[in-house]
């Protein structure tokens, strides 16, 4: 006899663990009846419930109890129920509910996109441009902060935060001692350290992946290229302290970054030591693997090839090297 729970979300049924949350349930169905997260992330314990993007309709609690629940519930913090019917993007009110959340979550976010290094991969803007307003009801001045170094190669764009937690919690829990949190209260609160540099561990570039905008960025590739620009190579190397699995992004022969390797979802699969993210920046550090799939919805899937050949690698074209140089030859008689 099966211990599983039945949850049918938008029509579709699927059977899960008991525990498992809608957002999760709905996650191995797949497709767009997906509800988007920008604050839960299923390897930080405790992470969810911050947002609000993840909300949906329960118009059946279950099969003992099929009242449905009287609010919009967070599909990330509430657990199926056996019999339960949920409603997500067949929902007009949690279309509009979620454009109401879009829009605030906007509030004090500047319209900085086209110089923003999160910009191509941003999980806000995706978010914008499926629910978000064409203009902003908010009249008053938009909160702003200075721009900090909470690391040596990490910056703080606090304008930018949501206060998704997600850098909190990462720190929390895979870091010996956590240096930084939110400060102050209200709509003062902010991700802050007491003292400037403060962040110093081996794993503090992992907050840069977990961040859904672009409040915590890399200062060694700042400005330096746009993601759709760059090619991601999956590739790997023999790490003590990491896993050593990274994606390497390259602009011609260059690797401009490098970062952990992402699921479907945005999530980290595998956290890694910033000497690997940091330090290791040559073709020679790594064993390339594989040209990362992206998917055909994200801008950086703009003339990505999912081929080895020829590798990201500028390669030296000896062919067109001596037709140059037999032109220069005769520009150089006249």
């Amino acid at each position: 006899m099966s211990d599983k729970v039945k949850v049918t979300i938008d029509g579709i049924t699927v059977e899960v663990e008991p525990g498992t949350s809608i957002l999760n349930a709905a996650r191995q169905i797949g497709g767009d009846i997906v509800p988007p997260a920008m604050c839960y992330y299923s390897k930080l314990e405790g992470s969810g419930g911050k947002c609000r993007t993840c909300i949906v309709k329960v118009s059946k609690g279950s099969e003992k109890d099929p009242r449905p629940m009287p609010k919009l519930v967070a599909s990330c913090r509430t657990t199926v129920m056996d019999g339960m019917e949920v409603q997500n993007i067949t929902s007009p009110e949690v279309l509009e509910a979620r454009s109401g959340v879009v829009e605030i979550l906007l509030i004090n976010h500047p319209l900085d996109c086209p110089v923003c290094d999160q910009a191509g991969e941003c999980d806000l803007q995706n978010l914008t441009y499926e629910h978000g307003l064409q203009k902003t009801r908010y009249e008053f001045e938009r909160r702003t902060f200075d721009r900090i170094d909470i690391g040596d190669k990490i910056q703080l764009h606090m304008n930018r935060c949501i206060l998704c937690y997600r850098c909190v919690f990462l720190a929390d829990q895979i870091t010996e001692q956590r240096v930084h949190g939110v400060l102050n209260r209200g709509d003062h609160s902010e991700i802050s350290t007491y003292i400037q540099q403060a962040v110093d561990n081996d794993f503090s570039g992992n907050v840069i992946d977990v961040c859904p905008v672009g409040a915590l960025t890399d200062k060694t590739f700042r400005f330096r290229n746009r993601v759709w620009f760059t090619k991601p190579i999956d590739a790997h190397r023999d790490c003590p302290t990491c896993s050593g699995k990274v994606t390497l992004w390259y602009k011609g022969e260059n690797v401009l970054r490098v970062t952990a390797r992402k699921d479907v979802y945005g999530e980290v699969e595998a956290f890694i030591c910033n000497t690997c993210r940091f330090e290791k920046k040559q073709t020679s550090d790594w064993v390339l693997e594989q040209p990362t799939h992206i998917s055909d919805a994200s801008v950086i899937a703009s003339n990505h090839y999912e081929t080895m050949q020829p590798l990201p690698v500028i390669q030296v074209n000896l062919k067109l090297q001596q037709a140059n140089k037999i032109e220069l030859e005769k520009t150089s008689k006249f």
